[in-house]
């Protein structure tokens, strides 16, 4: 596996993800939509790279996983025939 580097440059270092977390009336579970990266310092600060802000003002940082369909990728699957 190749390694991430942060903007502090530290090697190996836990790729994280920014999602808003939207509930829908009506849909059985939340719509997690990714909209942004994180990155830890060497001082344990946080730089985040937003592509977008969430409505609520709510952000929800964690682990980066590949896995986790964002709620525009299940769309477009949707469209698709």
């Amino acid at each position: 596996m190749e390694a991430q580097l942060t903007t502090a440059g530290t090697a190996n270092a836990k790729r994280l993800a920014v999602y808003v977390i939207t509930e829908k009336e009506g849909l059985d579970r939340a719509l997690w939509t990714k909209i942004g990266s994180a990155f830890k310092n060497r001082d344990g600060s946080f730089n985040l790279h937003l592509e977008a802000l969430p409505i609520s003002g709510k952000l929800h940082v964690r682990e980066f996983d590949p896995s986790r369909r964002s709620f525009a990728d299940a769309a477009r699957e949707e469209v698709q025939p």
